[in-house]
């Protein structure tokens, strides 16, 4: 279960160091094999492969009206192998379209991460925070 933020910077090729917290757990759950695909939300979805594979059979059989979606989710995955430093490389398609800079988020999302560009993360934080609680949240308490 990954969890947490952690501020990371893109170095001049692209690459990403995943933080030692989340490294050792991906080494031992797929050997440091993992997926980026893009978000409708603006950001990277990166995935344990093992992970990964689960949602590409669901996302494959969608039926033909979603079609663009699997465009999008399939059309754009890339393999990546974190390196002996924990690195991995973001193809510049990708962080062309998630529209990264050199300063990113990586968020654990439970079963997966997301990568974020800082400024567009916090756009997006102020604009969820702007529209109050959804009507799911109207009950949850800690």
């Amino acid at each position: 279960m990954f969890q947490g933020s952690s501020a990371l910077l893109l170095d001049a090729k692209g690459r990403m160091t995943v933080p030692s917290r989340h490294r050792d757990a991906l080494v031992v759950q797929c050997e440091g094999r993992l997926t980026l695909t893009r978000s409708p939300d603006g950001c990277l979805l990166l995935f344990p492969r093992p992970v990964w594979e689960v949602h590409r059979e669901r996302i494959a059989a969608l039926p033909m009206n979603a079609r663009g979606w699997t465009r999008i989710y399939l059309g754009s995955a890339s393999d990546v192998d974190m390196d002996g430093t924990g690195r991995i490389l973001i193809a510049p398609e990708l962080r062309q379209a998630a529209q990264l800079s050199k300063d990113v988020m990586l968020l654990g999302m439970g079963s997966h991460f997301e990568v974020w560009d800082l400024n567009t993360l916090s756009a997006k934080e102020e604009q969820t925070l702007a529209a109050g609680l959804p009507d799911a949240l109207a009950n949850f308490s800690f």
